[in-house]
């Protein structure tokens, strides 16, 4: 039941931003309660997958996968671009903990000079943000890549 819990406020928590950048991008009016859902959706899943032992970048790849599939599915339902409901259903799950570690290692770093601690975080955020963002770009071009292919794949 925490479970339960637990995923439905990370949901409702992921909406509110979506719902905000989708505002900021002028979605119609129509199709916001969508890119809020749709947020909560990609978030939820993520937060599903990471508890049942993925880690966060190959949840974050299958999150935006799914978002992009349920964008596309929405899209010809709704008659808008699919870019209407994923980007700013995506924007909620950006890796903004592990950059701006990354980015206060090297604060540090340039000015308490070198340090074998303050290299190994900056290394391992950036690469973790550069990771989970990577599999969310990806992931949410591979559905428009697949479902629109005009040619055999053979």
């Amino acid at each position: 039941m925490n479970l339960l819990w637990a995923l439905l406020e990370d949901m409702l928590l992921a909406a509110v931003p979506a719902l905000g950048f989708a505002m900021v991008f002028n979605v119609p009016a129509r199709a916001l309660r969508y890119c809020a859902l749709l947020g909560a959706i990609g978030h939820g899943s993520r937060m599903l997958m990471m508890h049942y032992g993925l880690t966060i970048e190959w949840a974050s790849l299958l999150a935006s996968i799914l978002i992009g599939i349920i964008g596309i599915h929405w899209s010809r339902w709704l008659l808008a671009h699919p870019k209407v409901f994923t980007v700013a259903a995506v924007i909620p799950m950006f890796p903004g903990i592990s950059a701006y570690s990354a980015m206060i290692s090297a604060v540090e770093l340039s000015h308490f000079g070198y340090s074998e601690p303050l290299i190994d975080t900056l290394v391992t955020h950036f690469l973790k943000a550069a990771f989970i963002v990577g599999a969310l770009s990806i992931g949410l071009s591979l559905p428009g890549l697949w479902l629109y292919r005009k040619r055999p794949g053979v």
